[in-house]
C-alpha cells in the first residue's frame, strides 16, 4: 500500500488520485455555495428589497458596499487566522457566522437592520469562502498551482448558477423564507463539510502537486523545502516591501471594481433595459457559466506563459464587454456583453491570486492576500456606491460603465509592470 495516501482523509481511499484534486474540488463547491448565495444572489434581493420598502438603490448600494468594506477591515484578520489554525477551522467558523447572518436577515425591517444583517452575511463569507479556500489550493500545488486555484476558484461562477433559483424561491415565496432556508443550510453544512479538509500536504507526509522525492522538479522542491522551514518564504511586511506586491494591488483592485458594481447592479440595470427579472438572472448565469471555461483556459496558460501578460489580454476582454453593457436593448445584446464579460473575467481572476503564490510563496500567502484584500477591497467598497449615484443622479448606468471600463484598461495595463521580487539576505533577516 502507499503509504503516502494512508489516512490523509475519507476520500483518500479513492486510490489513483492525489487528495489535493479533492479539496480542490471541495473548494470550488463551497465556494460556490457562499458566493452564489452572499455574492452574485444578492442582486436578486436588491431588485426585492427596492419594492417592498421603496429604498432608494443609493441606499441599498450602501449595505452592499459595507459588506465590501468587511474585506478591507477584517481581510488581514481572515489572511493571519487562515495561516495560524488552518484553512479547515477558519471555514467551519464561517458557515456558522454565514448561517446566523441570513437568519438576521430575514427579519430585517429597517435600513439599520439590513445594513447589520448584511455585514454579519458578508463576515461569514469571507471566513468561510473564498480566502481560506484559495489558501487550501495554494498550500496542495506548486507545480500545477495556476490550475489548481482556477478550478477552486471557478466555484466562484459556479454560484452564479444559484441566481435563477434564487430569483424563483423569492418571486414564489419572498425574500424571507429564501433567507431563513439558506441560513439552516449553513447551519447545518458546515461542521460535516470540514471534516474533509486537510491544511497541507507537509502535515501528512505529502509533497505538493502529488509527487514523490525522486519525481519533484528542482524548482519546486526548493519551494516545498523553504516553505516548511520559512526561511525564503516571504512574510507579509518583506511581500509589502515590493514594488510588485503595490503593483498587483492595484491592479487587481482597478479590474475587480467593475465585478463588485455588477454584483449589485446588473440585475437592476438589465431589468432596467427591458428584461424580466428572471431573464436579467439569466444573463448573470450565463456570463457566469462563460467565465468558468475562461477561468480554466486562463490557468492553462498561467502555467505556461508569464501570468503578467496574460492578465492583461483578459483584463482588455473584460473592459470590452463592460463598453458593450452600454448599448444592451434586447437579450441578444445583453447576451454578446455576458460572453465578452465572462471571457476577460474568468480568465484573469485566477491568475491574480496564483501569481501572489509564485512571487511570494505558500507560507504567508493568506495573510499576504489578505492585505492586500485591505487595501483593493476600497475600489470594490467604492464601485457600487459610484454606480447608484449615478443612476440616481444621471437615471442610467452610462457613465458608469464607461468609468469602470477605461479604470478597468488601465488596471490591466499596471500588471504589465510587476516584476517578480527577489527575496535577499537583508530583507530575509527582517522580522
Amino acid at each position: 500500500m502507499d503509504e503516502r495516501i494512508i489516512s490523509v482523509g475519507p476520500l483518500s481511499k479513492l486510490r489513483g488520485v492525489f487528495y489535493g484534486w479533492w479539496l480542490v474540488g471541495i473548494a470550488m463547491v463551497t465556494v460556490a455555495m457562499t458566493t452564489g448565495a452572499a455574492g452574485h444572489g444578492l442582486g436578486v434581493f436588491f431588485v426585492a428589497l427596492e419594492r417592498q420598502f421603496g429604498w432608494s438603490r443609493t441606499i441599498i448600494s450602501g449595505a452592499f458596499a459595507l459588506a465590501r468594506l468587511e474585506g478591507t477591515v477584517l481581510g488581514p484578520v481572515e489572511g493571519y487566522f487562515t495561516d495560524r489554525f488552518g484553512t479547515r477551522r477558519i471555514v467551519l467558523v464561517g458557515f456558522f457566522v454565514l448561517g446566523c447572518g441570513f437568519m438576521m436577515f430575514s427579519f430585517s425591517n429597517s435600513i439599520l437592520g439590513f445594513y447589520v444583517a448584511f455585514l454579519v452575511v458578508a463576515m461569514g463569507q469571507g471566513l468561510g469562502g473564498f480566502l481560506p479556500l484559495i489558501t487550501l489550493a495554494n498550500n496542495w500545488f506548486v507545480r500545477r498551482r495556476s490550475m489548481a486555484i482556477a478550478i477552486a476558484g471557478t466555484g466562484g461562477f459556479l454560484g452564479g448558477s444559484l441566481v435563477p433559483v434564487l430569483a424563483l424561491g423569492i418571486s414564489t415565496v419572498g425574500w424571507r423564507t429564501v433567507s431563513v432556508s439558506l441560513g439552516i443550510f449553513f447551519l447545518l453544512l458546515g461542521f460535516p463539510l470540514t471534516r474533509l479538509i486537510r491544511n497541507r500536504p507537509e502535515e501528512y507526509g505529502l509533497l505538493p502537486d502529488g509527487d514523490s522525492p525522486d519525481t519533484q522538479s528542482p524548482s519546486v522542491r526548493k519551494e516545498a523545502q523553504t516553505d516548511s522551514t520559512g526561511d525564503e518564504d516571504f512574510t507579509a511586511r518583506q511581500a509589502m516591501a515590493t514594488p510588485a506586491f503595490w503593483l498587483i494591488t492595484f491592479s487587481h483592485g482597478l479590474s475587480a471594481m467593475v465585478v463588485g458594481a455588477l454584483q449589485v447592479h446588473a440585475i437592476p440595470m438589465l431589468h432596467d433595459a427591458g428584461l424580466s427579472l428572471e431573464l436579467a438572472a439569466t444573463v448573470v448565469a450565463t456570463y457566469t457559466f462563460v467565465a468558468i471555461g475562461s477561468r480554466i483556459l486562463g490557468g492553462y496558460l498561467g502555467d505556461r506563459f508569464p501570468k503578467t501578460l496574460v492578465i492583461f489580454a483578459f483584463s482588455c476582454v473584460q473592459a470590452t464587454g463592460v463598453l458593450v453593457a452600454v448599448v444592451v436593448v434586447s437579450f441578444p445584446t445583453a447576451l454578446l456583453f455576458a460572453v465578452l464579460f465572462g471571457i476577460g473575467w474568468g480568465g484573469r481572476g485566477a491568475l491574480f491570486t496564483a501569481i501572489r503564490g509564485d512571487y511570494f510563496g505558500r507560507k504567508a500567502f493568506a495573510t499576504i492576500f489578505g492585505l492586500s484584500a485591505f487595501f483593493l477591497s476600497g475600489a470594490s467598497v467604492a464601485a457600487p456606491l459610484f454606480a447608484g449615484y449615478i443612476y440616481d443622479t444621471l437615471g442610467s448606468y452610462h457613465v458608469a460603465l464607461v468609468t469602470f471600463s477605461i479604470i478597468n484598461f488601465l488596471g490591466g495595463t499596471m500588471v504589465l509592470f510587476a516584476k517578480k521580487p527577489l527575496l535577499t539576505m537583508s530583507s530575509s533577516d527582517t522580522n
